[in-house]
């Protein structure tokens, strides 16, 4: 089978991560083109997955690719995805898709226009541990989940002048720059929000302009409670990047430090002894300690070639995106934000929350 043609826009420090996932997969691929406005990253991609040509314009990368892999600034998604979809390319756009909702639409349409795949680069719907962990809620095998909770704490200082300390630029805070992952997650574990909360601040991070740290919680149609702790100020942490889904009979535990999926059941009754230990046991173990890009471009390679539609495309990307847009304004009003119709697969052209 002809492999596709990729090329990669934007080489900057998300490209790493991808560049390694892309090595990966080159049997399904071909990395033809790689573009940054710095020629020298541009070059050093090529150079590491034999791209045989660089560009600081991606505009002159059009006739080398079938696909694009774009990894650019936020508000540059939208350009340059609309470029290359009116190309005739498919498309896979680093998260978010985009900045607004009118951008998000706006690609959707002429994606669809040109049957074109348009897919967010959401990692970790694709990793196969988290997908084992999507298997067991989804059979119910530990019993019927009522609590979802992610934690992400990293320490992310970017330096003077460096695009994401705008808000404008980013799009938001770290919320919706990093949070958008999570809430793609609950909402793909738990189905339909409710309703919702966001408390988000700068404290501790002073060099956002907006949240550098932030605490979600969406309550789902099934009574199920989903919450989110992200922040890019920790100095030091514990939980590092976790998710933890509570089931009737019993706990699933994902820890990335240590790559185990873990099942705690057997939990004794509370006595007032404060002796709440559980039987622990290790139900998967992940090899790989990276981002693991390469199952979401196998899944965007198969996609292109067989016509399916994304998990993670651009209607559920906008979705989750608009939970976010919604926690953000209920935020500013002190109100509780009403989340009806945001679920992953509810009808994504007649709400506009």
């Amino acid at each position: 089978m002809e492999k596709i043609r990729l090329g990669v826009v934007g080489c900057g420090g998300m490209t790493n991560f991808h560049l390694k996932g892309l090595l990966e997969v080159s049997n399904e691929i071909s990395v033809t083109a790689t573009c940054d406005i710095i020629p020298e990253k541009a070059k050093a991609a090529a150079e590491v997955v034999g791209a045989e040509i660089h560009a600081t314009d991606y505009k002159k990368i059009l006739d080398y690719v079938d696909a694009v892999l774009i990894s650019l600034p936020h508000d540059l998604h939208f350009e340059t995805g609309m470029f290359f979809l009116n190309g005739g390319k498919h498309v896979l756009m680093e998260k978010p898709m985009c900045n607004t909702e009118d951008e998000c639409i706006k690609l959707i349409e002429r994606s669809e226009e040109n049957k074109k795949v348009l897919m967010t680069a959401y990692p970790v719907r694709y990793w196969p541990i988290i997908m084992k962990m999507k298997e067991l809620a989804d059979a119910k095998t530990y019993g019927e989940v009522f609590q979802m909770s992610i934690w992400t704490e990293q320490f992310t200082k970017y330096p003077e002048g460096h695009w994401a300390l705008s808000a404008k630029r980013l799009g938001g805070g770290q919320f919706f720059s990093h949070g958008c992952h999570y809430i793609d997650l609950l909402l793909w574990f738990l189905g339909k929000p409710v309703r919702g909360v966001h408390m988000g601040t700068n404290y501790g991070t002073p060099w956002m302009e907006k949240e550098g740290t932030s605490n979600a919680i969406i309550e789902f149609e099934n009574g199920a409670i989903g919450y989110h702790f992200g922040t890019w100020g920790a100095r030091g942490t514990k939980l590092g990047y976790s998710f933890h889904l509570h089931c009737t009979e019993g706990m699933l535990e994902y820890n990335n430090a240590d790559g185990k999926l873990y099942l705690h059941s057997h939990i004794k009754a509370e006595k007032a002894n404060l002796d709440t230990s559980s039987i622990t046991q290790v139900l998967a173990e992940k090899n790989d300690q990276t981002k693991e890009t390469q199952f979401e471009i196998l899944h965007f390679i198969d996609c292109i070639r067989t016509g399916k539609r994304p998990l993670t495309d651009g209607p559920r990307s906008l979705q989750g995106l608009r939970v976010i847009w919604c926690l953000y304004e209920a935020e500013q009003n002190n109100k509780i934000a009403d989340l009806r119709g945001l679920g992953l697969d509810e009808d994504w052209r007649n709400i506009s929350k």
